[in-house]
Protein backbone atom coordinates (compact mmCIF):
# COMPACT_ATOMS: atom_id res chain seq x y z
CA UNK A 1 0.00 0.00 0.00
CA UNK A 2 0.86 3.53 -0.36
CA UNK A 3 0.43 6.43 -2.94
CA UNK A 4 1.01 6.31 -6.24
CA UNK A 5 4.10 5.77 -7.58
CA UNK A 6 5.82 4.58 -4.49
CA UNK A 7 6.68 0.87 -6.17
CA UNK A 8 3.52 -0.98 -5.16
CA UNK A 9 3.52 -3.05 -8.56
CA UNK A 10 7.43 -2.87 -8.76
CA UNK A 11 7.59 -4.60 -5.44
CA UNK A 12 4.55 -6.67 -5.00
CA UNK A 13 6.00 -8.52 -8.66
CA UNK A 14 8.93 -9.63 -7.20
CA UNK A 15 7.38 -10.22 -3.20
CA UNK A 16 5.37 -12.52 -5.86
CA UNK A 17 8.29 -14.42 -7.64
CA UNK A 18 9.94 -14.28 -4.22
CA UNK A 19 7.32 -16.06 -2.53
CA UNK A 20 5.54 -18.02 -5.50
CA UNK A 21 2.44 -16.44 -5.00
CA UNK A 22 0.24 -14.64 -7.26
CA UNK A 23 0.22 -10.90 -7.58
CA UNK A 24 -2.76 -8.80 -8.83
CA UNK A 25 -2.26 -4.95 -9.66
CA UNK A 26 -4.82 -3.33 -7.91
CA UNK A 27 -4.93 -0.89 -10.85
CA UNK A 28 -6.26 -3.30 -12.88
CA UNK A 29 -9.38 -3.85 -10.68
CA UNK A 30 -10.49 -0.01 -10.92
CA UNK A 31 -13.78 0.46 -12.62
CA UNK A 32 -13.45 2.31 -16.02
CA UNK A 33 -15.38 5.29 -14.65
CA UNK A 34 -12.15 5.48 -11.88
CA UNK A 35 -9.91 4.78 -14.50
CA UNK A 36 -11.31 7.71 -17.08
CA UNK A 37 -11.17 10.49 -14.09
CA UNK A 38 -7.72 9.87 -12.67
CA UNK A 39 -6.51 9.96 -16.52
CA UNK A 40 -8.85 13.47 -16.44
CA UNK A 41 -6.45 14.55 -13.38
CA UNK A 42 -9.51 14.69 -10.95
CA UNK A 43 -9.24 12.97 -7.78
CA UNK A 44 -11.29 10.01 -6.61
CA UNK A 45 -13.91 10.32 -3.72
CA UNK A 46 -14.69 8.08 -0.77
CA UNK A 47 -17.62 6.83 -3.13
CA UNK A 48 -15.73 6.16 -5.97
CA UNK A 49 -12.83 4.39 -3.91
CA UNK A 50 -15.40 1.55 -2.38
CA UNK A 51 -16.35 -0.60 -5.85
CA UNK A 52 -12.26 -1.02 -6.30
CA UNK A 53 -11.99 -2.03 -2.53
CA UNK A 54 -14.33 -4.46 -2.51
CA UNK A 55 -12.86 -5.98 -5.87
CA UNK A 56 -9.63 -5.64 -3.46
CA UNK A 57 -11.13 -7.78 -0.58
CA UNK A 58 -12.54 -10.14 -3.16
CA UNK A 59 -9.43 -10.82 -4.56
CA UNK A 60 -7.32 -11.17 -1.20
CA UNK A 61 -10.96 -13.17 -0.25
CA UNK A 62 -10.77 -15.71 -3.82
CA UNK A 63 -7.35 -16.00 -4.62
CA UNK A 64 -5.59 -16.39 -0.79
CA UNK A 65 -2.67 -16.47 -0.42
CA UNK A 66 -1.89 -13.63 -2.53
CA UNK A 67 -0.21 -10.33 -3.04
CA UNK A 68 -2.50 -6.87 -4.50
CA UNK A 69 -0.97 -3.77 -4.82
CA UNK A 70 -3.72 -0.80 -3.64
CA UNK A 71 -2.98 2.22 -2.29
CA UNK A 72 -5.43 2.12 0.50
CA UNK A 73 -4.84 5.57 1.94
CA UNK A 74 -7.02 6.01 5.07
CA UNK A 75 -7.84 3.59 7.39
CA UNK A 76 -11.14 3.19 6.48
CA UNK A 77 -10.14 2.08 3.16
CA UNK A 78 -7.92 -0.93 5.01
CA UNK A 79 -10.78 -1.57 7.64
CA UNK A 80 -13.44 -2.44 4.36
CA UNK A 81 -10.14 -4.45 2.44
CA UNK A 82 -9.83 -6.81 5.87
CA UNK A 83 -13.42 -6.85 6.91
CA UNK A 84 -14.09 -8.26 3.18
CA UNK A 85 -11.29 -10.47 2.60
CA UNK A 86 -12.40 -12.43 5.01
CA UNK A 87 -8.70 -13.36 6.53
CA UNK A 88 -6.29 -11.74 8.09
CA UNK A 89 -4.39 -9.17 5.45
CA UNK A 90 -1.16 -7.54 6.51
CA UNK A 91 -0.76 -4.40 4.82
CA UNK A 92 3.28 -3.49 3.87
CA UNK A 93 3.09 0.57 3.78
CA UNK A 94 5.66 1.45 1.19
CA UNK A 95 6.60 4.79 2.64
CA UNK A 96 9.00 8.03 0.87
CA UNK A 97 9.37 11.44 0.43
CA UNK A 98 6.99 13.75 -1.73
CA UNK A 99 10.20 14.58 -4.13
CA UNK A 100 11.32 11.18 -4.29
CA UNK A 101 7.41 9.69 -5.34
CA UNK A 102 7.50 12.50 -7.91
CA UNK A 103 11.00 11.97 -9.39
CA UNK A 104 9.48 8.62 -10.29
CA UNK A 105 6.55 9.32 -11.40
CA UNK A 106 7.58 12.11 -13.83
CA UNK A 107 9.56 9.43 -15.27
CA UNK A 108 7.12 6.60 -15.45
CA UNK A 109 5.20 6.19 -19.18
CA UNK A 110 2.05 4.91 -19.96
CA UNK A 111 0.06 5.01 -16.51
CA UNK A 112 -2.94 6.91 -16.16
CA UNK A 113 -2.62 8.46 -13.30
CA UNK A 114 -0.79 11.77 -13.63
CA UNK A 115 1.65 14.01 -11.52
CA UNK A 116 -0.66 16.40 -10.92
CA UNK A 117 -2.88 13.93 -8.34
CA UNK A 118 0.41 13.17 -6.04
CA UNK A 119 -0.67 15.92 -3.69
CA UNK A 120 -4.16 14.50 -3.43
CA UNK A 121 -2.40 11.35 -2.81
CA UNK A 122 -0.29 12.61 0.14
CA UNK A 123 -3.76 14.52 1.49
CA UNK A 124 -5.37 11.37 1.84
CA UNK A 125 -3.15 9.30 3.09
CA UNK A 126 -3.37 8.75 6.72
CA UNK A 127 -0.21 6.62 7.35
CA UNK A 128 -0.61 2.97 9.03
CA UNK A 129 0.85 2.76 12.27
CA UNK A 130 2.61 -0.18 13.69
CA UNK A 131 0.26 -1.83 14.94
CA UNK A 132 -1.89 -1.93 11.25
CA UNK A 133 1.13 -2.23 9.32
CA UNK A 134 4.79 -2.77 8.10
CA UNK A 135 5.97 0.65 6.92
CA UNK A 136 9.15 -0.16 4.77
CA UNK A 137 10.96 3.21 3.48
CA UNK A 138 11.64 3.11 -0.69
CA UNK A 139 14.73 5.35 -0.35
CA UNK A 140 16.74 2.26 -1.06
CA UNK A 141 17.06 -0.73 -3.55
CA UNK A 142 13.93 -2.74 -4.90
CA UNK A 143 15.99 -5.56 -3.91
CA UNK A 144 16.77 -4.10 -0.21
CA UNK A 145 12.75 -3.80 0.03
CA UNK A 146 12.21 -7.32 -0.72
CA UNK A 147 14.30 -8.19 1.20
CA UNK A 148 13.56 -6.21 4.50
CA UNK A 149 9.88 -7.50 3.93
CA UNK A 150 10.37 -11.40 3.42
CA UNK A 151 12.51 -10.43 6.70
CA UNK A 152 9.92 -9.34 8.77
CA UNK A 153 6.76 -11.31 7.42
CA UNK A 154 8.75 -14.31 7.82
CA UNK A 155 9.72 -13.83 11.97
CA UNK A 156 6.23 -13.38 11.97
CA UNK A 157 4.94 -16.63 10.62
CA UNK A 158 7.06 -18.73 12.64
Amino acid sequence: MGVAGCGKSSIGAALSAAWAVPYADGDDLHPAANVAKMRAGTPLTDEDRWPWLDRVAQALRDDAPCIVGCSALKRAYRDRIRDGAGGPVQFVHLAGSHDLIAARMAQRQGHYMPLSLLDSQFAALEPPGPEEALTVSIDQPPAAIVAKILSVLKGKSQ
